[in-house]
């Protein structure tokens, strides 16, 4: 691909920990081989078009100030097709394998169903033929069902018949062009499915109306041999004051109740973790135990704010504790690290774009290493082995397989006494284990 829109930038590289340069990485060696992967395997980082692409910088208090100089101010097809160069141009020289967007991100909206769709398929053909050009696949598509006033009461969870129709009419078509684009998979992020306030609420129909929705988008996809995998993308808040998929536990337990389980795994955010009262790790084991850990949403929030920040992440902390869950449960298969992420307001040019990513990317190379070191040492695992040792034999042992009841356990307890074999947890010395790596 010709240079033409970050002209004073090449391809990032890779100089390692005492390079000085800001456009350089330092930790982030694509072809390095950690474990039995090289770091681009275990990473697949996406770049995402709605913050990267289609931002402004704009906030409730001000109008936008970052400088996009290949815009021109329009919201045609033609500039949705130049777009698309600029955002293959940028992953290209980032380094980065994948790009993420919505289907409102790389096509205007018509005024129509049918025109909305004529010019996403414009755009698609576009899109495919750079995917083809420069190798950049597409890690997951999805449909921006929040924005338009049409969902304003929601879109599988709307009061209003003909909104959910109309929302199932614009998943039918991105889950497609998804296809279409060859991508590893699609995300159901339910912006408006929730509620505002109980009084105009009908919960439990409104429910039935998002597993009815999410089973017709199961029935589709097999339809049309789609094999990308279906994720539900967690958050507790924002816009709505209540989100029916507000945090991992919650996503897995609608999946189970309506039976979607095994067509659904989880895309974690860390911001949408920590609005939720939890850690990012807190997320990620719950989703890892019921098997159903898909992808991640890469960012932080400052713990200051109450609201969803989409900062790039560079704690090298949160990053490790990230990968130490990814890496326990065999890694991102069909998902990737995806900078759901955006540049600060004061960060207004474009080379800026390129600061944040090659920061949170040296963030999680760093975190990928660490993890992997700790993971060999060995000492935190064995440590956790042996705290739940009681379990391995004996009156542990047969509980786990199901082989006593409370009957037989009154008579282990009565002979029994006193419990004297508590340990302790150690949360210091593993902390300080932890800080021997970092």
């Amino acid at each position: 691909m010709p240079s033409s829109f970050f002209p004073n930038i090449s391809r990032i590289p890779f100089e390692g920990p005492d390079s000085k340069n800001p456009l350089a990485f330092k930790h982030y060696n694509a072809g390095e081989v950690v474990g039995r992967k090289t770091m681009r395997e275990h990473l697949r980082f996406s770049v995402v078009y709605w913050h990267t692409l289609r931002g402004v910088g704009a906030d409730m208090f001000g109008v936008g100030t970052w400088q996009r100089p290949w815009e021109d101010g329009s919201n045609s097809v033609a500039m949705a097709m130049k777009r698309a160069r600029v955002m293959f141009e940028f992953c290209e020289k980032l380094g980065a394998p994948f790009y993420a967007f919505h289907d409102r991100d790389v096509a205007p909206e018509g005024r129509t169903l049918a025109e909305s769709n004529r010019n996403l398929d414009r755009v698609v053909r576009e899109l495919k033929t750079l995917q083809n050009d420069t190798g950049i696949g597409l890690l997951w598509g999805t449909a921006c069902l929040f924005a338009h006033p049409r969902y304003m009461h929601g879109a599988a969870t709307s009061c209003n018949a003909d909104a959910f129709a109309y929302a199932a009419a614009q998943v039918k078509k991105a889950i497609e062009v998804t296809h279409e684009l060859r991508g590893a998979g699609y995300v159901f992020w339910g912006g408006r499915e929730g509620y505002a306030t109980l009084l105009n609420t009908d919960m439990e129909r409104e429910l039935d109306h998002l597993g009815a929705f999410l089973h017709m988008a199961v029935e589709h996809k097999k339809r049309i041999g789609f094999r990308g995998q279906f994720y539900i993308e967690p958050k507790p808040k924002e816009p709505t004051k209540h989100q029916y998929d507000s945090d991992a536990a919650a996503c897995l337990n609608f999946l189970r109740d309506y039976d979607l389980l095994r067509d659904f795994k989880l895309n974690l955010e860390t911001n949408h973790a920590t609005l939720a009262g939890h850690t990012m790790q807190h997320d990620l084991e719950v989703a890892g135990a019921a098997g159903a850990l898909g992808s991640i949403d890469a960012n932080t929030g400052d713990m200051l704010l109450g609201w969803d920040t989409d900062q790039f992440p560079t704690d090298v902390y949160l990053t490790t504790q990230i990968m130490l869950t990814l890496l326990k449960y065999g890694g991102l298969k069909t998902g990737g690290t995806n900078f759901d992420a955006k540049v600060r307001r004061e960060s207004f040019e474009p080379v800026d774009l390129f600061h944040a990513h090659i920061g949170g990317m040296d963030a999680f190379a760093r975190g990928l290493k660490i993890a992997h070191a700790i993971r060999q040492d060995g000492r935190l695992d064995q440590f956790i082995r042996q705290r739940y040792s009681s379990w391995d034999s004996g009156i542990g042992d047969k509980i786990e397989k199901g082989k006593v009841g409370f009957r037989e356990l009154e008579d282990y307890a009565l002979k029994l006494g006193e419990v004297t074999t508590n340990q302790s947890g150690r949360q210091e010395y593993l902390e300080n284990l932890i800080n021997e790596f970092i």
